[in-house]
Formats: C-alpha cells, structure tokens, sequence
C-alpha cells in the first residue's frame, strides 16, 4: 500500500467577511468595532500595531471604516449602517490565525448573519511525498512556520 501527501505551503490567509442584518447600533459604534478588532486581534496572539476610524455621514450615508493594523498584516471593516452591512477583512500571516480573530470578535459583538471564505495568499505548491511504509508521514519541510509561512496537508 502507498500513501501520498501533498503539502502546500502559502504565506499568509485571508479572511472576507460579509455580515448582514447587523443592528444599527453596532453600524454607528465605529468606536465599538474598532476596540473589539483590535482586542480579539491581540488575543489571538496578534501584536497591534497602529488604530485608525473614521465615521461617515457628513457628506455620506451614515457608517464607518475601521482598520487596526498588525504586525502581521491587518483587521478592517466597513459598515453600511442603513442598510445593516458590515464588511470585515482579516490578513494575517505566520501563525496567527484570521478564524480565531474572527471568533473573539463574534463573541464581543453582534453582527447578525456572517458569511466567511478564508484564502491563502501566496500559494506555492511543495513537491508531493510518498511513502510504502506510513500514513503518518513527517512534513519534509520543517521550520516553515517560523518563517513566516504555513503548511497544509492535502491527503490524497
């Protein structure tokens, strides 16, 4: 019997998020999200770099843009507070993880039905190892995530 794995190494992963019915309250509290961007972030195991907001409806519908800048990489959302839409964007690299970002964020603040789809960035396929002897095959590539990088197992 032979067992193959395929390893896949990317750079990075990106999280899009839409969320929908998300009350009007939390679509005016710039402040709220951006607080809770950053916390989750930090409790993910993220370093916080840098905060910036900017609430709308001056000269335009009432929302806001939020974005809190990490080391590595960044958390953003933008908000249509009339229409109860919130877009929120996770970039993270390393071995920080956009899902559990997204999850301390959810837990802080309620933003109605969320849809996710999570890509990596950078992809770069990694040579396939076979072996005759074990499904449990090492990785060939130990180290990668300290680099900066991921691997992910696609069993065959």
């Amino acid at each position: 019997m032979t067992f193959r794995r395929i390893y896949e190494l990317y750079k990075g992963r990106h999280l899009l998020i839409d969320c929908q019915g998300v009350p009007r309250d939390v679509c005016l509290n710039d402040q709220l999200i951006l607080e809770s961007m950053a916390k989750a972030a930090t409790r993910a195991g993220a370093t916080v770099i840098s905060q910036v907001r900017y609430h709308f409806g001056h000269n335009s519908p009432p929302g806001f843009t939020a974005m809190v800048l990490l080391d590595e990489s960044h958390c953003s959302a933008h908000c249509y507070a009339d229409l109860g839409l919130m877009a929120l964007d996770i970039f993270t690299c390393g071995r920080t993880n956009p899902s559990d970002i997204l999850k301390y964020i959810l837990e802080d603040v309620d933003l109605g039905q969320v849809t996710t789809v999570q890509m990596p960035r950078f992809t770069v396929p990694v040579t396939p190892v076979t072996s005759t002897s074990s499904p449990h095959l090492e990785a060939p590539l130990s180290g990668i995530a300290d680099h900066g990088g991921s691997l992910e197992l696609i069993e065959e």
